[in-house]
């Protein structure tokens, strides 16, 4: 059985445009408890902007006066500054018949946390590391229990 990632991709997807500010980026992704938006021109995909680009761009504000023994840098306000300036601008993409086990070596290879999910030029969905922990655990609950049961061809000897 394959198992496919539109079986786990979340939709409808929460993005943000290109313009939007770093802090409505932080918000949505604290209202939402995500870690990556995609970013969308109309309904194209330019970009993504992860809680760890946010973070590298804007220390706490502790960690940045400790260092300079200042005040922040002129033009450290998150509301100020686009998320297109910190976005990462490629973005690698996953089709919904695409099998979950390739999305999942996909994202370990190349030490990513989200996938947006394409279909014919448009974003369906996106598949997240958390995601495909949910499967993995749905599916090894399953396989348990298909051993647990009496007569399966899977069950358990002892």
């Amino acid at each position: 059985m394959i198992v496919r990632v539109r079986s786990w991709m979340k939709h409808p997807v929460v993005g943000v445009k290109p313009r939007d500010s770093a802090a409505h980026a932080r918000a949505l992704m604290a209202q939402h408890r995500v870690n990556q938006l995609p970013v969308f021109e109309g309904p194209q995909l330019v970009g993504i902007v992860t809680d760890r680009d946010l973070r590298d761009a804007f220390p706490s504000l502790a960690e940045t006066v400790i260092r300079s023994r200042r005040r922040l840098p002129e033009g450290a306000d998150p509301s100020a500054i686009p998320v297109e300036d910190v976005m990462t601008h490629e973005v690698l993409t996953v089709e919904p018949d695409t099998p979950l086990d390739d999305a999942a070596r996909l994202l370990r290879r190349e030490r990513i946390g989200a996938l947006p999910v394409v279909s014919a030029g448009r974003v369906v969905g996106i598949v997240t590391r958390s995601d495909l922990l949910e499967a993995l655990a749905q599916l090894l609950a399953e396989e348990a229990a298909d051993r647990r049961r009496p007569g399966s061809k899977r069950e358990d000897p002892g």
